[in-house]
């Protein structure tokens, strides 16, 4: 497997994850969920010689895209979403009109040559999908190295994500490193491994009791 570039930034006042990801042997990079600081994002392209060729948007919530009409107004790239959120979401219709381009479940992005994937991931919202990108898995508010995304918003959907962690995620190997959407551990990455063997949202047997656990009240 060819090596991977991944830069990981942490921006904004919800600890979000930014990533630019992409071949190491090449210049083209996906940015991952463009949010908060756009010059923060455009320093750190500088900085590793690497050229912007899209934006990647695991879901559709302002703290994962309010940076893209800035980034749109200096880069003319298309902006990957799952077609569901497209559907789901005006605003993220309303925040880059010309430039969406939907995705199916599963859908292939080639980036410096290599092939990523489009892995829809139902639950925090019904659009939510993650990027497989070679041996790293930029997760959104699908799941974090501790948790998994809120499932009580407009759209949320709690046997969606049960599904979307026990089977669509469950295809992907241990060895793969979850980039998450938010700081919310005491480690900013960790293995698929590491995490289903931590992480109490992988231990449940059945939906049920996923659920009673993950809709449980707020404290």
């Amino acid at each position: 497997m060819h090596a991977l570039y991944t830069r990981q930034l942490k921006l904004g006042a919800m600890d979000n994850f930014v990533y630019l990801v992409g071949p190491k042997d090449s210049d083209e990079v996906l940015v991952v969920d463009a949010a908060w600081d756009v010059p923060a994002i455009e320093k750190a392209l500088e900085e590793d010689g690497k050229r912007l060729v899209g934006a990647f948007v695991s879901h559709c919530h302002g703290d994962h895209t309010n940076g893209l009409p800035e980034l749109l107004s200096r880069h003319d790239v298309p902006v990957y979403a799952q077609r569901e959120e497209v559907d789901f979401s005006a605003d993220l219709r309303g925040l880059v009109p010309g430039a969406l381009r939907p995705l199916e479940p599963g859908a292939q992005l080639v980036v410096g040559g290599r092939t990523f994937q489009a892995l829809h991931t139902p639950g925090h919202t019904p659009g939510s999908h993650c990027l497989l990108a070679q041996d790293a898995l930029v997760s959104g508010d699908t799941v974090f190295i501790n948790g998994c995304g809120r499932c009580d918003m407009r759209g949320g959907d709690p046997e969606a994500m049960y599904r979307s962690l026990s089977q669509v995620l469950s295809k992907v190997p241990d060895t793969t490193r979850l980039l998450p959407g938010h700081d919310y551990a005491n480690v900013p990455v960790a293995s698929l491994g590491e995490v289903r063997q931590h992480n109490p949202y992988f231990a449940f047997p059945d939906v049920a009791s996923f659920v009673a656990y993950r809709m449980r009240p707020r404290r």
